[in-house]
């Protein structure tokens, strides 16, 4: 019985002890998942977090952009990228992850508020262009214990040409704005989305922009990549191919350098442009971008306006550059031929008020032809007066000024073609004589742009036939019909006859002659304000001068406007626009000569290229 009690103590223990173990593996166990999921819940939900699958985004490259010879003008260039993820992002990283990165902490701040209303899974690029010392910083940075919100992505940055090259031309990117997102042309895009902003860039936003793609990677606890689970390429955007020539190009920006102002060329034929340029200029890649350098702000603070796309968007008066207007308009209608003379004395008489010539000592008896090379401003008085103001707006009118080119380039500006039906609407008050001479002689009321000038004149000397400006060459290029204008021929020939003898009959635009071509134009030197109103402010204000060129004289291929401000007098104006057609034609003979061996024909005109008529396009 003895034994028997003892043996049953003995059981006894041992289930107490099991009992005890029993229980402090529970306790054991228990206290396990108090750790896991009470006391360090934060902790390892974060690393659980971590150890998932992220998806990254792949950028694609914009298209690029090619001169009409497919050189490149605009690439992209490797880069990388900083983006912060919202889901994963602590407050208190952001003071210290924005003096690593050399940002600027209030715009960082601003910066992700702009995001608030879209989805915390969508990370923030929040620096690009990564210097080495960034990338060093993001990479010994980012793991789990430190600034885990961060992420290294590659991207491809926007390569623009160097010291403002064809900036207003081209165009810039930068990130979509909220006003923009409400805009129709931006709907398909969304925060963060870089898009074309100003010219080409904004208006080939949607060929030149690709489809993003996507990069889904399985990452461990301390953010290393393990292994990609999928992936959807990035398309690059489609490259466009532009009428412009590089090497005309090149000239036209060395030939304004230094200068204010604007100029264009076109080929008359089909409208291509050749070149486009306007100064002062400004460094694209200071605007292309996600951040507000201080640079940014000066341009856009800058007085001389170098945002101002002036051969498209400056609206001034275009001087005696209007003067073949006028003629042609007075013999369409009839009122003078080409042997109509009038007697230049210095000045003349109209309403009550003394018009002065340029010329004080006079041009004595003046034909068309002489008045047009003179640039005689009593002879233009005259025709001025027997035309009347709504005639010479409707010859403007078919010419395609006072109205957008059309070219393939926002904010074109449409400048003003007076008329007396015009000043009665917006000023209220009666057309007046004087009013028709002073535009008569490109003042007053009038205002162009370089780019009207170039169309307005490239259609007369086709003999009425008006192709739209246009940049882009390969097969999206907008059709739009030429307009057409039924024009006297030999009126045509009389007023082209009287912008060869500018230059290269004894005008005023000798200094611009080519030699061994035949470059014909017209010289235009507009006051920029009246002289009563500079003599009331004590001032005194330079004239603008301005020059239309086209070449050869039979058949012209090239159409040159150039708007240097202040230049003062038209023919400093001539030499840019020279310059310009010299770059053509060489061009035009090294490429025959190396396709052919033979040497090419130049803008020579043959010996009865006077007598010739105008070419009609088709």
């Amino acid at each position: 019985m003895r034994f028997l009690r003892d043996e049953s103590k003995f059981a006894q223990g041992k289930i107490a002890v099991l009992q005890y173990f029993t229980v402090a593996v529970f306790v054991f166990i228990l206290g396990g998942y108090w750790n896991l999921q009470i006391r360090n819940e934060e902790l390892y939900s974060s690393k659980a977090e971590r150890n998932r699958i992220k998806s990254l985004p792949m950028p694609a490259p914009r298209g690029k952009i090619l001169d009409r010879d497919k050189r490149v003008i605009v690439d992209n260039h490797s880069s990388f990228s900083v983006l912060l993820s919202r889901e994963t992002l602590r407050d208190e990283h952001l003071q210290p992850i924005a003096e690593g990165l050399g940002l600027d902490y209030e715009e960082l701040v601003a910066r992700l508020k702009r995001f608030r209303a879209r989805p915390k899974y969508q990370a923030v690029i929040i620096k690009e262009e990564l210097t080495p010392s960034d990338i060093a910083f993001v990479e010994s940075h980012r793991d789990p214990d430190t600034y885990p919100e961060m992420e290294l992505i590659h991207t491809e940055k926007r390569v623009y040409p160097a010291s403002g090259f064809a900036a207003h031309m081209i165009g810039y990117v930068g990130e979509v704005s909220e006003a923009e997102l409400n805009q129709a042309d931006f709907a398909k895009y969304q925060q963060g989305d870089m898009v074309g902003k100003t010219g080409l860039e904004r208006q080939y936003n949607d060929l030149l922009t690709g489809v993003d793609g996507q990069r889904q990677v399985l990452v461990d606890n301390i953010g290393n990549e393990r292994r990609i689970l999928g992936m959807k390429p990035a398309v690059a955007g489609q490259n466009i191919e532009l009428t412009v020539d590089l090497d005309v190009q090149t000239v036209m920006e060395l030939a304004m350098d230094g200068r204010r102002g604007g100029a264009i060329a076109l080929d008359p034929r089909n409208g291509e442009v050749l070149a486009m340029t306007s100064k002062p200029s400004f460094d694209l890649s200071k605007l292309s971008s996600r951040e507000r350098t201080k640079e940014w702000r000066d341009i856009f603070s800058n007085p001389d306006k170098p945002l101002l796309n002036r051969a498209i968007q400056a609206q001034l008066s275009p001087g005696s550059t209007f003067k073949p207007f006028v003629a042609l308009a007075a013999l369409e209608a009839g009122t003078v031929d080409e042997h109509t003379s009038f007697t230049c004395t210095g000045g003349m008489t109209f309403a009550g008020r003394y018009f002065r010539c340029h010329n004080r000592h006079g041009h004595g008896p003046t034909s068309l032809k002489k008045a047009l090379a003179q640039s005689c401003d009593v002879y233009f008085y005259n025709v001025g007066a027997r035309l009347g103001i709504d005639r010479i707006s409707a010859l403007g009118e078919i010419a395609g000024l006072g109205q957008k080119t059309g070219i393939d380039l926002p904010a074109e500006a449409e400048a003003m073609l007076p008329s007396s039906r015009w000043k009665i609407r917006n000023l209220r008050e009666k057309w007046h004589e004087g009013d028709t001479v002073n535009v008569a002689i490109g003042q007053g009321y009038l205002t162009m742009t370089p780019i009207q000038l170039a169309y307005g004149i490239g259609g007369i000397v086709m003999g009425g036939v008006w192709h739209t400006p246009h940049l882009l060459r390969n097969g999206d290029a907008p059709k739009k019909p030429a307009h057409q204008a039924e024009l006297n021929l030999d009126h045509v020939r009389t007023v082209m006859d009287g912008m060869c003898d500018v230059v290269n009959g004894g005008g005023t635009a000798g200094s611009a002659r080519l030699p061994g071509g035949e470059m014909c134009g017209k010289t235009g030197t507009a006051q920029t304000a009246s002289n009563e109103y500079q003599k009331a402010k004590g001032i005194h204000l330079k004239d603008n001068a301005w020059f239309i060129a086209f070449a050869p004289r039979v058949n012209p291929e090239i159409v040159v406007a150039v708007l240097f401000e202040e230049g003062e007098h038209g023919p400093q104006a001539g030499t840019i626009a020279r310059d310009i057609v010299k770059a053509y034609f060489d061009k035009k003979v090294r490429k025959e000569v190396s396709q052919t061996g033979v040497p090419a024909v130049t803008a020579s005109a043959p010996a009865d290229a006077a007598n010739a008529p105008a070419r009609v396009a088709n």
